[in-house]
C-alpha cells in the first residue's frame, strides 16, 4: 500500500514538472515568435503614446528575431537572424527597437535591455529631407509623422530652441543640417552602392564600421576602410529613419542617424494597459487602444 502511494506521489511530481516545462516552452515561444510587451517611459511619442502605456509588439508582422540571448546579456555583439514576416514595415508604422547607441552616438551597438519606440519615417531606398520642419520623402506625397508637431517647429525661430536641440546629424559645420533643414539623406538598402566622398563618409561611417567591424577614416580627401583606400561601398544591411511624434523633444534619427533593420523588434500593435505614472490609476480610455 505504501509502495503504491509512493508511486502516486512520484507520478504527480513528474507530471507537475512536465507541465511546468511545457508551460515554460509555450511562454518562451510566445515571447520569441508571437508578442512582447513594452512600457513607454517618456513623452517622446505623445500624443499617440504617453508615459505609462504598455504596448504589445506583434512580431510575426516583420518576423521574429533569433540571436544568442545569453551573449547579448553579457554585452557581446551577436549576429541577428529574422524569420519570414507577414508584411514589410511601412512608413508611419510605430516600431519598437533596440537603441543603436546605448553608450555613445559615435558607435552602433546592440544593447538588449535598452529599447526605444518611434515612428518609421523612411524605408530602405528612401531619400529623407526636412524642409521648414516638415518630413519629406522624395517621390512620396503622404503626411509623415506628427504634422502638428512639425508645424510647431516650423513656426519657431532658431533661437527659440534649446542648446543642442537645433543642430542635427551628422553635426558637421559644412553639411550644416538641423531639425528645420535636413538632408537629403539616402536610406541605404542591402546591395546599394555609395561613392566614398567626404559627405558620405560622414553620413554612413557608423553603419559601415558596424557592418565591417573595422574603422572607416577620411584623410587627405581619401576614405580608408581598415587602412585600405576605398572609392565606393556596397551596403550589406537595410536601414530605416525613425522619429518621435513629439518632434520638439525626441532623440531620434534626426540626431543619431540610421537604424539597422535587425535592431527592430517589431511593429507596435496595441495598448493593452495604461496607468498614470504619478497616481498609478488605470487609464480605462486607453485600454486595448490600437496604435496608429
Amino acid at each position: 500500500m505504501k509502495q503504491t502511494k509512493g508511486r502516486s506521489v512520484m507520478k504527480i511530481f513528474v507530471d507537475a514538472i512536465y507541465y511546468l516545462c511545457l508551460a515554460g516552452i509555450v511562454y518562451l515561444c510566445l515571447r520569441v515568435f508571437g508578442v512582447a510587451s513594452f512600457k513607454i517611459p517618456s513623452e517622446s511619442m505623445s500624443p499617440s503614446l504617453t508615459t505609462g502605456d504598455n504596448v504589445l509588439v506583434f512580431k510575426p508582422a516583420m518576423g521574429a528575431r533569433l540571436f544568442n540571448l545569453f551573449a547579448t546579456l553579457r554585452g557581446e555583439q551577436v549576429a541577428v537572424y529574422r524569420t519570414p514576416g507577414i508584411r514589410k514595415l511601412r512608413r508611419n508604422d510605430v516600431v519598437v527597437f533596440n537603441f543603436p547607441h546605448p553608450h555613445d552616438w559615435d558607435t552602433i551597438e546592440m544593447h538588449i535591455m535598452k529599447y526605444y519606440i518611434k515612428r518609421c519615417i523612411g524605408l530602405p531606398g528612401d531619400t529623407v529631407s526636412i524642409r521648414s520642419g516638415f518630413f519629406e520623402i522624395r517621390g512620396v506625397n503622404i503626411p509623415l509623422g506628427n504634422v502638428d508637431a512639425q508645424r510647431r517647429i516650423s513656426m519657431r525661430e532658431k533661437g527659440a530652441f534649446g542648446e543642442g536641440i537645433f543642430n542635427a546629424f551628422p553635426f558637421d559645420s559644412i553639411v550644416g543640417w538641423n531639425i528645420r533643414d535636413f538632408g537629403p539623406l539616402y536610406i541605404p538598402r542591402k546591395g546599394d552602392e555609395a561613392p566614398m566622398n567626404r559627405t558620405n563618409y560622414l553620413l554612413y561611417r557608423k553603419a559601415i564600421e558596424w557592418e565591417q567591424k573595422a574603422p572607416l577614416e577620411y584623410r587627405d580627401s581619401v576614405v580608408y576602410l581598415a587602412g585600405k583606400p576605398v572609392e565606393s561601398y556596397t551596403f550589406g544591411k537595410n536601414y530605416y529613419f525613425v522619429a518621435g511624434d513629439r518632434t520638439e523633444d525626441s532623440q531620434d534619427s534626426r540626431y543619431w542617424g540610421l537604424l539597422p533593420e535587425e535592431y527592430i523588434v517589431g511593429k507596435a500593435w496595441l495598448i493593452w494597459k495604461s496607468t498614470d505614472p504619478y497616481s498609478g490609476k488605470f487609464k480605462w480610455e486607453r485600454f486595448l487602444k490600437k496604435i496608429n
